[in-house]
Order: C-alpha cells, then structure tokens, then sequence
C-alpha cells in the first residue's frame, strides 16, 4: 500500500444525516492508500491520500457516491463577498409548505370546511408541497436506493409519495373527486376498498413537519464551523512595517519572516515574533490563559494576536502565515472537531431497521390480498395503508418540539443548547474538566489583600498607591488604582511621574515621593523591607499571587496583594456537579500554586496545570483514552480546541466568540452553577427526545396490523396521526415545568 504523500480537505454537499457521512469515508477509505474521515457537520472531508491519485480522482469516488464533493474557496474567495446562507433555500421549501399545509390539514380536520369541491383544492396545494417542497427527500431517497440503504428519508418519501399517488387514484379513478364528498366519523374496522378516501393532509402535514425539523438542525449544524473562522479573525488585520526607517502600512498577508514592525500600546501584535527594541507588558491570556500580564523586552518572543498593553516594542517577524501558534491553534479546533464522532441521529438508527421491515409488510400485504383473492383495489389499499401509517408524523415533531422548549427554557435560565445532536453525550458524561481564568475565576485582576506596616494607616496606603498607579496603563496598576478609587474616594494628583519599565512606578503625590512596584524597585532605592512585609509577600507569592510593594519617604509602608479572585458561586457549582456524578479536574495555563490554591478553595481534588493549548487537548483526549465521558467548560481562546476535543463542550457566555463557537452549550450568564443546570436540562431533553420517539413509532406500529389486514379507515388513520401528534407537542411542553437549582434563578 502506498504511503499517504498529500493531505486535502473537500467540501462535501447533499449530506443529509451522519450515516451519509459514514457512506462517503467508507467509499473513500476504500481506495489505495486513502484515509479520510467525513464530519457531518462542519460537512467537510480531510482526506490522506498516495501520489498515485489527484483530488479529481477523489471528487469522482464521492460524486459517484451519490454527493457533491469541491476544495473548498480560498479565504480571499470568501472575503469578496458574502458567504451564501446554506439554509435559505431549506428556509424557502419550509415556509411555502407552511403556508399551502395549513389549509389542507384545516379541511381534513375540520369537517365544516369541507365545501363542495375542497377536495380538489386540497390537491391543488398539496402538489407543490409534496412535489417541490419534499423534493430533497425524494432525492436522498432516490440516491439510498441506488445504494441499497433505507434511512429516514427513504421512509418519508415512500410515506409521502403513497399518500400523494394514493390520493389521486382515489380523486380521479374512485369515488373520491365527486362533489360534495366528505371525510366521515365511522369508527367501526371493516375492510374496504379505499377509493374514496384521500390522503393529502399526511403528504402535506409530514412533510412540513420534517422540513422544520431539518431547518432547525441545519442552522445550527451550520454554526459548526464558525469557530476557526472566529480564531482567524482575532489576528491583526493590518501593520506598520518599518522599511528605510519608515512605517509604511500593510496587510498581515503581506508581512514576511525576518520584516521588523512596530507594535503601540493597545494594538494586537501582528504576528509570531522577537522583541528588539523597547519593552512593555504583553496580555497573554487568549494563548495561555494567565490573567498576569506578561512583561517582555529586548531578545524576548512574542505571540501573534496577542495584545501590547503597555510600551512601544519593534518586533521582529519570525512565523507568519500557517506557522503562527494562531494558525496552529485553528488547525488544532479543526483537528478536534474533526475527530470528534457525530452522534448518529435517533430516528436514522431506528429507521434502518424500520423502514426495510415497513416495506417488506407493504410487499407482502399486496401479495397476499391478491393471493387471496380480495380484489387488486382492496389489496393495494391495504399496502398503500400499511406505507401511510408507516410514515411517521409525530416522528417530524419529535425533535425540534422538544428541543425548542428545551432550548426556550434553557435561554430563560441561561443556557443555549446548539442541535439534539449535543444531548446524548450528557447522559455519559462522568468528568468534567474546568478551565481556571474566567471559569472558576473571574479572569480579572483585583486587589485581594492589604497588608500595611506597623503605624500606616491603611486608607493612607491605598490612597497613594492608588494615585501612583492610577497614571499606569499596566493591568495590575489599573486594579489597584480601582480599589482605591472604591475605597477612599478621590485620588490625589500624581507630580514628576516615571514608569521604570520591569520595576514599577514612582512620583511625588502630595509631599511625599512614593515607590509602587517590585521587590528590585525598592533594592535600587535602599529601601529595606521590614519582617512582617516580607512574611506577607512570601505567603503571596507562595499562593501564586502578585505582591506589589509599596514605599514612601525611604521607608517600606506595605504590600498589595493583587490576583484573580475566585467567583463567589464556583464551590456551590463544584458540589452540584458532584451531586450529578462528575467528577472535577481544574486545568490551566497558570502555575501549579495558584492552581492548588483555587481549587481548594472550591473544593476540587485534581489540578492539572502549567498546560498550553495543545496540552489541554492531550489531557482531554488521555482522560478520553481512560474510558472516560469528558465534559469541558471554558471561556477563552486557548480553550477552544479542548472544547471541540471533548465529547461535551461547554463555554462561559462571557468568554471569547471563538470558545462559544467551539462549544456544544454556552453559559450566557457566566455563571458556572449554570454548567449545572445545563446538563440537567440537556439530559432532560434527550429523555423527552427519546420519549417523543418511541411514542411516534409506537403509534404507527400498533396501526400496522390493522393497515395490514386492511381493517383501517381514514377516520382511524387520522385520529391515530393527530393523537400521537398532539402527545408529543403536550410531552415536550412539560420541559417549560424545568427549574433550575439555584434559589436565587427563575
């Protein structure tokens, strides 16, 4: 066997539910050579393939496969213009069918409107319904059978299409189409001939509900890769490139390895690079996920994307393109999201040994009334019959009535809950794995202790401290100077500032000249700290948190104890997720003491820590490899792969747009008791999904003997539709009774 030499990735079009995908690997992977794998979703193939083969050759093997199969546009293609909507058109057959079914069922429900000749326009707007509007099933249907598979759609469109060509034998051959002619309330099972019965409600009515079913699940499906398209946007768009020692403005796409930019405070940092020249404090947190700042100068790398929080640095580019850990960190969502199985869907797994059964007793009813000599009228009525009530109608209703209730309740608490295809991993969920900034914590730098010494008056140490830092654009001085607005009101004015870049700050605020910064800043000044600073700064540090000394007047008169403080509902939320039997593991990019000491604080036992983004994934995919049901909650950039990779991903609404992309739930409120609630409600859905699906079929194979035997009259036939309808809308209302956990929730 050739080894694989080339790598492509090709959009696949015409899928219609996961065993589609299935279809095409298989055809694929069976080609010399070959490994590829199909993701429903995101409905793209990455296919590894020998030097033997071309593209052209793979696009053949799908598109004889009964798909559509083409490289995907270039980014520059898609910038031009506005990518097309994939479900317009799906939006287009859903509301037309809406607007002809409406009347038809109305006419077939309702007895008083059944005027004269309704019958006849009935059929004229079922046509286009089951002719225009269910055409995608009739297609998938078509290419099935050429393959020798039922799904779904098989089952739909023979369903449809019997009722259809059932009804206008009956309008046009039987006794159906003479006017005046009405759809009776006889109750009685007799066997009869069918002539004058119709069917076009079914057509319609099935039709409609499945469209919606399958609108509702292709928006969301189609948000599946919106998530590297986020990642790739969080880069710089454009740079200023000293050429000649001038800046001269481009676009990213144009800067090469070795061009030297200049990068001012605010700016994201247009590329993966080295600092040579200046030095500045570098908001790291979207890579690493340390809230700290990270402080860089001369001969230091510096990450792509990230932004410059402080100083003018001239970067030297060393990775541009698909070489940046940006790029990388794309490449490793896609990978995940890749690799990550897609649920088969409930009712496919179901119809593939429904559907075959369903029509072997069509066949072998036909068979034997006609053996029997009943009539071929009373033979195919009772064939037609066994089809019609095959073809489920609560079966469209099942999924998205649940899920919109679910969804509905979930957005009311804070929840956003992506398509069905997400809730089956929340009942085999057993770990969740916990990112710490943002998640556990509020991903915010505050001040969390004071310690003034002996005769300092504690006011007195924010209040010039507070100044001093107030003329800081560092992330730590912001949030001191915040507390000590909070605390003692207004600050004084700041004389003679200087920022000492790596050390900290200095200035005259009122008649004293005031140090604010490390414990470097106060060696270079003489300033000798006293025991019981020292102690405090030490048991700070060993916490994992940042100390910030402060002197005045030559004299030591504190320490500022600054960190990422814990939300005060994180342990509440630990325990309930142990209450649901998940067990917790925090993991991040921050150093293993301020993990310890967060995750005793809320009551976590696990702490993996020190990780960058690709760790995450590792630990994700060898805690998977345990044979274990990973749950992830996350917030920010570094997390996103991690939340693809896991078998449940759940992002904080406050977080970034490409970890909520990346996710399955999101937690709107970033509240992580919400992770709670989530799952409930999730394994809640799925129950009433699996519930509604089960009393779908259950009513249509409780009819099939009837239909069987030819005992079954329209009467019969449309209660049974309209009562196992009726049952699963009024089963999935009961998730709007869902209460959250937390008292103080609606």
């Amino acid at each position: 066997m050739s080894s694989p030499a080339s790598e492509i990735e090709l959009s696949i079009g015409g899928m219609t539910c996961a065993s589609c995908a299935a279809r095409i690997e298989r055809k694929l992977n069976k080609l010399d050579g070959v490994q590829a794998t199909v993701n429903y979703a995101t409905e793209k193939a990455r296919v590894s393939f020998p030097d033997s083969l071309t593209a052209e050759d793979l696009v053949k093997v799908v598109e004889n496969t009964g798909y559509t199969a083409e490289l995907p546009a270039s980014p520059k293609a898609d910038e031009q213009g506005e990518e097309a909507d994939p479900t317009l058109p799906l939006r287009q057959r859903l509301i037309t069918s809406i607007l002809l079914s409406v009347p038809v069922i109305a006419m077939a429900m309702i007895p008083a409107l059944q005027f004269e000749y309704w019958q006849w326009l009935s059929l004229t707007l079922a046509a286009p319904v089951v002719v225009w509007a269910a055409w995608p099933f009739h297609q998938a249907a078509w290419t099935n059978l050429r393959h020798g598979v039922a799904t779904m759609d098989t089952l739909i469109s023979l369903g449809v299409g019997a009722a259809f060509l059932w009804s206008l034998y009956a309008l046009f051959l039987g006794t159906a189409g003479v006017p005046g002619m009405t759809h009776g309330f006889d109750l009685t099972v007799q066997r009869m001939s069918g002539a004058g019965n119709i069917y076009l409600e079914v057509a319609a009515g099935v039709t409609t509900f499945i469209l919606a079913g399958r609108y509702f699940e292709a928006r969301s499906k189609r948000r599946a890769g919106a998530a590297l398209r986020a990642l790739l946007e969080l880069g710089a768009k454009d740079v200023a490139v000293l050429r000649d020692g001038r800046e001269v403005r481009i676009g990213v796409d144009e800067l090469r390895a070795g061009d030297r930019f200049v990068v001012r405070p605010g700016e994201k940092i247009a590329t993966d690079g080295v600092v040579e020249e200046g030095s500045s404090a570098v908001d790291m947190s979207m890579i690493t996920g340390e809230s700290v700042p990270v402080e860089v100068t001369t001969g230091d790398g510096v990450v792509g994307a990230t932004v410059n929080a402080g100083g003018r640095l001239v970067v030297r580019a060393t990775r541009v393109g698909a070489d940046t850990q940006l790029a990388q960190m794309a490449k490793l969502v896609e990978d995940a999201q890749n690799g990550k199985a897609e649920a088969q869907r409930l009712a496919d797994r179901i119809s593939a040994v429904f559907v075959p059964i369903v029509i072997a007793l069509s066949v072998g009813t036909l068979a034997f009334w006609l053996g029997a000599g009943t009539g071929a009228s009373a033979a195919f009525t009772a064939a037609v019959a066994v089809l019609i009530i095959a073809c489920p109608c609560a079966l469209g209703l099942a999924t998205p009535t649940a899920l919109l209730v679910g969804t509905g309740r979930g957005a009311q608490l804070g929840i956003l809950i992506k398509g069905p295809e997400v809730l089956e991993s929340t009942r085999r969920v057993d770990t969740v794995v916990l990112d710490k900034t943002g998640t556990v914590t509020t991903g915010q730098m505050s001040l969390a202790e004071v310690h003034a010494a002996d005769g300092v008056d504690e006011e007195q140490l924010l209040r010039l401290a507070g100044a001093l830092e107030h003329a800081s654009e560092h992330p730590i001085a912001r949030a001191i100077a915040a507390a000590a607005a909070e605390r003692v009101g207004d600050l004084p004015e700041v004389e003679g500032f200087q920022n000492l870049e790596g050390l900290g700050v200095r200035g005259v605020v009122g008649e004293h000249a005031v140090l604010v910064g490390r414990a470097r800043l106060l060696d270079e000044w003489s300033v000798r700290l006293g025991e019981d600073l020292a102690t405090a700064r030490k048991k700070a540090e060993e916490k994992g948190r940042t100390a910030v000394l402060v002197a005045w007047d030559g004299e030591a008169r504190g320490v500022l104890v600054v960190a990422d403080t814990v939300k005060p509902t994180s342990a509440e939320a630990i325990a309930g997720l142990r209450l649901l039997g998940l067990r917790p593991v925090l993991l991040t990019g921050d150093n293993e003491a301020v993990a310890r000491s967060v995750a005793a604080e809320v009551g976590i036992d696990e702490v993996v820590a020190e990780v960058l983004p690709k760790d995450k994934v590792d630990v994700v995919k060898r805690l998977q490899g345990e044979g274990r049901v990973v749950a992830m909650v996350g917030d920010g950039v570094n997390d996103a792969a991690a939340l693809a990779q896991a078998d449940l991903g759940l992002a904080m609404g406050t977080g970034t747009d490409v970890a909520i992309e990346a996710s399955d739930l999101t937690l709107v409120r970033g509240d992580l008791r919400a992770a709670v609630d989530a799952i409930r409600l999730a394994r809640r859905t799925l129950g009433t999904i699996k519930g509604n699906l089960f009393w779908a079929f259950a009513y249509n194979v409780a009819a099939l003997p009837l239909a069987a035997l030819g005992l079954l009259n329209p009467m019969i036939a449309g209660a049974a539709m309209a009562f196992s309808s009726v049952f699963v809308v009024s089963n999935s209302l009961r998730l709007r009774g869902f209460r959250s956990a937390n008292k103080d929730t609606v």
